[in-house]
């Protein structure tokens, strides 16, 4: 299976701007600068590869999870989960921070962080991080 994105950038690092467009249509000439990604934190200037990195593991990891719970016999009524990847100029991207709020019936605290920990160790985009650190806080909500 392979899916696909196209980037379009146009002038130099600083000054320059380009668009994004997946096969999906999801993204479809999104704008993305420098100023989205090093300069603008409330993220109105555009979106950037980390936020997208971000959005990619927090997507993955509440699907494998779900699937964990309804493996598990407590199917989730809802997961809220979110990514918050950190990148350090002239460094890269040091971590991402999962963090998940679960609405499971049925389930007590320590299976849910059991099951939790699985699926951040087991879910497709977790593992493709694995240069950096990944950590996870799980919670009932």
């Amino acid at each position: 299976m392979d899916r696909t994105a196209n980037a379009v950038w146009k002038g130099n690092l600083k000054e320059g701007n380009g668009t994004l467009e997946t096969q999906s249509g999801a993204l479809k000439g999104t704008p993305y600068s420098f100023k989205a990604r090093f300069e603008d934190e409330s993220g109105k200037a555009g979106t950037n590869p980390e936020e997208l990195i971000a959005a990619a593991h927090a997507g993955c990891f509440a699907m494998q999870f779900s699937h964990f719970l309804a493996e598990n016999g407590t199917p989730a009524t809802e997961l809220d989960a979110k990514a918050v990847v950190t990148l350090i100029p002239g460094t890269g991207i040091t971590g991402s921070a999962l963090t998940v709020v679960g609405k499971v019936p049925g389930i007590d605290a320590a299976k849910f962080q059991e099951l939790a920990e699985k699926a951040k160790a087991e879910c497709p985009v977790s593992k493709s991080l694995g240069a950096i650190k990944v950590s996870l806080d799980a919670k009932l909500g």
